[in-house]
């Protein structure tokens, strides 16, 4: 690839070199100026001018520009309000005009303290008003979805959120309605935003229109911590930001990393941080006092019981992981099962395959791809949310995105021939945990030996996810005994007989690996209410002479010499690097193929907006898919069903009546249908108007 053409530009009287068709916010920054913005934000695509507070004034123009929409040329002369008269009086008109009918909400406003239109005002405005009469008021605040409420006094008409509702994110449910100074932003017919990322507009706003019903009036910046951490919710890994107050999450903010999530947030991993005071959240073991009833008792009686059930259990003990526990956790649980009892039975969360890693690369490197194959019977937005706004943007830039597998194979993708080379493709699997890599390589580096081939006389169930599960539900059945390690009673209700406490996410420090197989860092953002499963863990690995730090640091180090070429836990930093390509070790399986005549395959898959975390968020419910399957057109067309239409699936003398969605993402002769929804469907099914 050549080298970009370099131009000149002076601004400002400093002359700088930048790519030619570098935006003209981006060339002055390279110079060391800013020019002030609301509306531009590169992410949501060609500049709009919209709010010009970006205007400048440039030689050989006669009047002053919006400098967002300019772009670099040789030669080009541009003078910002610090050098020129005419664009500092354009600056202080345009503020003085998006003043006139602003409130005075600052000592109330949720943005206050962190506003760019404060800060500008400050900065950039005039001193004070000219304007003497009543400011405009509408009704207050309206509520855009149980998640978002908007104050449209306050809105500038940036078009920030309605941009970014139909150029990222796609749904176009957020638009501006009436012309002029009437123009207002609302959802089409006041229906709820209810979408995967609608929370990204009340971080987009750069006032304090669009506010989270979640934060609103919680804090104020000068009362609040922000610690940096990494999402664990779903296997894409987002970098976020905390936000703490007094003990407690109060927001969960975008903390971008450019090859991963480009800043952007999917709702569950914004607003679900509410799980952590959920009213049954355990907060001390607790052991079975009846068939749903459970009584609380001390940490030694505790640690006293779990021993004498691993004694018992011995090596035929199994361990179901959920895998959401951190890199370390599950080390140092395997450790204390495989060494202390050789129990090397393990229900692992998912097969997460390697062979992706020879192909290896950052996500962001979907947005230039030219075809993208999607072999995921599952909605990938279900799955891997942000991977979802990936494929979007790839198709923005003319990708052709292909659903299901050219030659009924995954491995006709990844092969040397002469179509397809190893170092122009990139691949990924979408594992359906958080950490189900990170968690199976780290009980795999735990210990060597073979299971026992017999009944298991112990499950021990270690996350909330895993103790939901049929299979492991179905499993613990067969067991004489049951140990939880969990956050919620409910998970555990009627199922173990000693439950000990767990933290979330936001409460630990740790490592977790992503879908691309970066290690990213996770950082303890607030104390749990519970000792840390470290801890505990060490505790009672020394009673079977097994050495278990407490210390994650540790815990890291004797599992990076196994496993990340023993890379220290301080080399972790706060923006994980991708590691390189890996010599490719396997072959991917076969696609799954449509057996004909037998119906449409049945894809169940497991809602973004489900789980633990889901289940006690109130302000998500609304976000749940309900009542729906998803057909591909063709199978559509054939059976005369329309979108919205209200179909019967059927199989095996079982039904269900749902509502049919066509969808673009799903190969013919296969219908999916959330799991909450499919009840005791089969795998083949057959669905009627």
């Amino acid at each position: 690839m050549s080298a970009p053409e370099l131009v000149t530009v002076t601004i400002d009287e400093r002359a700088v070199q930048v790519p030619k068709g570098t935006g003209m916010v981006e060339t002055a920054a390279a110079a060391g100026i800013e020019i002030p913005v609301f509306c531009y934000e590169p992410r949501l695509g060609p500049p709009v001018g919209a709010c010009r507070m970006c205007l400048v004034e440039v030689e050989g123009m006669p009047k002053l520009q919006a400098g967002c929409t300019l772009s670099a040329q040789d030669g080009m002369i541009v003078k910002t309000a610090r050098t020129s008269s005419q664009a500092a009086e354009g600056q202080n008109s345009t503020l003085e005009f998006i003043l006139v009918n602003h409130p005075l909400d600052c000592p109330v406003c949720d943005k206050g303290g962190e506003c760019p239109l404060q800060d500008l005002t400050f900065r950039y405005g005039p001193g004070s008003t000219r304007m003497t009469f009543p400011k405009r008021t509408f009704e207050k605040p309206i509520p855009i979805s149980p998640l978002i409420a908007l104050d449209r006094e306050r809105c500038i008409l940036c078009y920030r959120c309605t941009r970014f509702s139909e150029r990222v994110a796609e749904d176009g449910q957020l638009v501006a309605i009436n012309r002029g100074a009437q123009s207002v932003i609302a959802t089409f017919e006041d229906e709820p935003y209810v979408g995967h990322f609608s929370g990204n507009v009340t971080e987009l706003c750069p006032v304090g229109a669009l506010t989270s019903t979640q934060y609103r009036f919680e804090a104020r910046p000068w009362e609040i911590q922000n610690v940096p951490t990494v999402c664990g919710l779903c296997p894409v890994g987002c970098n976020t930001t905390a936000t703490t107050r007094e003990g407690k999450v109060k927001r969960i903010l975008s903390r971008n990393h450019p090859e991963v999530d480009e800043g952007w947030l999917c709702d569950k991993g914004r607003f679900a941080y509410a799980h952590l005071d959920a009213s049954d959240r355990i907060t001390a073991p607790l052991r079975k006092a009846g068939p749903r009833r459970f009584e609380e008792l001390s940490w030694d009686d505790a640690l006293d019981q779990a021993e004498q059930l691993l004694r018992a259990g011995g090596a035929s003990t199994v361990t179901a992981l959920s895998g959401g526990e951190s890199v370390e956790e599950a080390y140092a649980l395997g450790k204390l099962l495989r060494e202390g009892l050789g129990a090397n039975a393990a229900v692992l969360p998912e097969d997460v395959p390697d062979w992706g890693d020879a192909f290896r690369a950052p996500l962001s490197a979907l947005r230039d791809a030219r075809t993208i194959a999607v072999l995921c019977d599952e909605p990938v937005v279900e799955r891997a949310p942000i991977v979802e706004l990936w494929l979007k943007a790839a198709q923005r830039s003319g990708a052709t995105i292909v659903y299901g597998a050219p030659g009924g194979s995954v491995d006709a993708l990844v092969t040397d021939d002469a179509t397809t080379t190893v170092e122009a493709t990139n691949v990924y699997y979408l594992p359906r945990t958080p950490n189900g890599r990170g968690v199976a390589d780290a009980w795999s580096a735990a210990g060597d030996g073979e299971p026992l081939d017999a009944e298991p006389r112990l499950l021990l169930i270690s996350g909330d996810e895993a103790a939901t599960d049929p299979s492991v539900r179905a499993l613990a059945r067969h067991a004489d005994a049951v140990i939880g390690i969990g956050m919620f009673q409910e998970s555990f209700r009627g199922l173990a007989d000693l439950v000990l406490p767990s933290t979330s996410y936001l409460e630990r420090d740790g490592t977790t690996i992503n879908l691309e197989g970066r290690l990213q860092r996770q950082r303890r953002t607030v104390l749990a209410p519970v000792p840390d499963l470290l801890a505990w863990i060490s505790k009672l690995a020394e009673r079977f002479d097994v050495s278990v730090s407490p210390h994650v640091s540790v815990v890291f180090d004797e599992i990076s010499a196994r496993c990340f070429g023993g890379i220290t836990f301080g080399e972790v930093g706060e923006r994980a690097s991708l590691p390189p390509r890996a010599e490719r070790a396997g072959t991917p399986p076969p696609a799954k193929e449509h057996v004909a005549g037998a119906g449409l395959r049945l894809v169940a898959y497991r809602p973004l907006f489900s789980g633990a975390a889901v289940d006690r968020t109130p302000e998500l419910q609304f976000q749940r898919p309900a009542g729906e399957v998803q057909l591909a057109r063709e199978d559509a067309n054939a059976r005369r069903i329309r979108n919205g239409q209200t179909v019967t699936v059927s199989s095996n003398g079982t039904s269900v009546e749902l509502r049919a969605r066509i969808v673009r993402d799903l190969a013919a002769g296969t219908v999916r249908v959330a799991q909450h929804d499919a009840g005791e469907l089969h795998a083949h099914v057959e669905v009627e108007a």
